[in-house]
This record gives structure tokens, C-alpha cells and sequence, in this order.
């Protein structure tokens, strides 16, 4: 919590639900040390109290052993993390038939970790937390890249080279489509920033998970879950920003949308 955050921070902080405050634990670890899928359902319990979080890490680690086994099995598969995360989207996207939610992209749903691996459709982040999670248990090395407009996956090829990957739709995607999607997003017909092809940390994925959430929620006037979401962000990515908009909250002040980053 931010300091001087005043009667709103230490109302946070005496009322805040077992959830949260496990959240803020979890946290406390170093980003390298940070269990991000964990965190990710976290951020799911306001909606769904109870929620069994080891059932669903459990099922992640039953996928990742699937994927390894795929992998012994695929002798084509070369060494390189780019090679072998080929055979493991072939798996996720082809056989379990995960997919991104074209027919409705802005449901709420498509950000809760729990509603993905159980529905095998969600946004482009939420399905990117599921194919690294899988990609760690099978020991292949991937990162998630906090793209301008849509959220991707990279792993490395055998010269070093970065190969990306689309987690909305499961596949390779060439340099061309990268530099379309970067114009796009941020009307620059310049060449593509080196910074947006970064490996995001893991405080970056959720900050922009609950982003979504919150622009979401900020669109359709719900201040109840609005309010989960903004608690969740002042733990994780505090700022004068996030703290007004909870002062505006609790004054039931109107609060003007934001565009979601996806």
C-alpha cells in the first residue's frame, strides 16, 4: 500500500478479505520467485469465493505432462525452445481445443484463470499464462511480451533468435503480421520498439490481467466488482492513479473508462 494513502489505506488494510491478503503475501516474493499462475487465480476468488485453486494448478500440471509426453514421443522436435513449443500448441489448440473468444472477446471470463482452463477459451493473456504454465512443466523455456493491443508469448530459437507466438489463436507468427499489429496498435509505421518484444515479469502480466478487468468493469458501470479489481491494483501496481479512482469509488463518483490493453 502506498504510504500517506491515509483512512482509504487503512481501511484496505483492517478489512481486506482472506483473499486479498493472501494475494499481498504471495506478492511479497520476488518477481523471479512469483507463482504466477496462483496469483492469476487469486485474482478470481472475489467472483468465485471458494475457489479451488489446487484443483486448477492441478490441472495445468496434468496438461504439462501431457505435453511432455508428447514431446519424448516427437523425435522431428529440434532442441531449441522455438522447435519444441510446436508440438505443445499442437496439443493445447488441436487436441484440447483451446481457442480465443472471438464470439465474445470483452467477457469478463476470458480474464479468470479458472473459467479458461475449464471453457479452453479466453484473451490473448489469460490463454498466454496457460500455454507458458504448460510450456514450464514439459521444461520448455517461453516469456510472456507485453505487446502494444495484444499480449504474446516468445521462446528462443537455436540461433538465438526470437520466435513469437499468437496465444489467442495458437500459432507462429511471421515478422510482417508483428509489424502490422504493432502499427496498428500504435499508429507507428515505424519499425517495431525492441522494448515491446521484452520478456514482461510476472507483476506486468497481472497488472495488465487486471487491467482488462477494470476497463471491463469501468465500461459497464460496476462499481462493486470495479472496487475488487482497484484493491487488487494497489497492491500490485500502487499509484496516484489507482488511488483516486478508489477515492472516487468509495465518494460513488462517476469514473470515465479506460481502453483495455488485452
Amino acid at each position: 500500500m502506498l504510504p500517506g494513502w491515509g483512512l482509504l489505506g487503512l481501511s484496505l488494510r483492517m478489512s481486506a478479505p482472506t483473499d486479498l491478503l493472501l494475494f499481498a503475501y504471495l506478492l511479497r516474493l520476488p518477481d523471479r520467485g512469483l507463482d504466477l499462475e496462483s496469483a492469476a487465480l487469486l485474482l478470481c476468488e472475489p467472483e468465485y469465493p471458494g475457489l479451488d485453486i489446487p484443483g486448477f494448478i492441478a490441472k495445468l500440471d496434468v496438461m504439462g505432462e501431457l505435453a511432455r509426453i508428447r514431446l519424448e514421443a516427437d523425435r522431428r522436435c529440434g532442441p531449441a525452445a522455438a522447435d519444441r513449443v510446436l508440438p505443445i500448441l499442437r496439443l493445447l489448440y488441436g487436441e484440447l481445443g483451446f481457442q480465443g473468444n472471438v464470439a465474445d472477446y470483452y467477457d469478463p471470463r476470458n480474464s479468470f484463470l479458472n473459467e479458461v482452463i475449464d471453457r479452453r477459451t479466453g484473451n490473448p493473456i489469460s490463454l498466454a499464462i496457460v500455454l507458458m504454465a504448460v510450456c514450464r512443466r514439459a521444461h520448455v523455456e517461453t516469456f510472456g511480451i507485453s505487446f502494444p493491443g495484444h499480449f504474446l508469448v516468445g521462446a528462443r530459437r537455436r540461433d538465438g533468435s526470437l520466435a513469437v507466438v499468437d496465444p489467442f489463436d495458437g500459432r507462429m507468427v511471421r515478422w510482417p503480421e508483428l509489424r502490422a499489429l504493432y502499427e496498428s496498435a500504435t499508429g507507428d509505421p515505424s519499425d517495431i520498439d525492441e522494448r515491446c518484444l521484452a520478456p514482461a515479469a510476472q507483476r506486468q502480466i497481472l497488472v495488465r490481467m487486471l487491467n482488462n478487468l477494470r476497463a471491463i468493469y469501468e465500461v459497464r458501470g460496476d462499481q462493486r466488482r470495479l472496487r475488487f479489481v482497484l484493491e487488487r491494483m494497489s497492491v500490485l501496481s500502487p499509484s496516484e492513479e489507482v488511488k483516486s479512482r478508489l477515492n472516487a469509488l468509495v465518494a460513488d463518483e462517476a469514473i470515465a473508462p479506460r481502453v483495455s490493453v488485452n
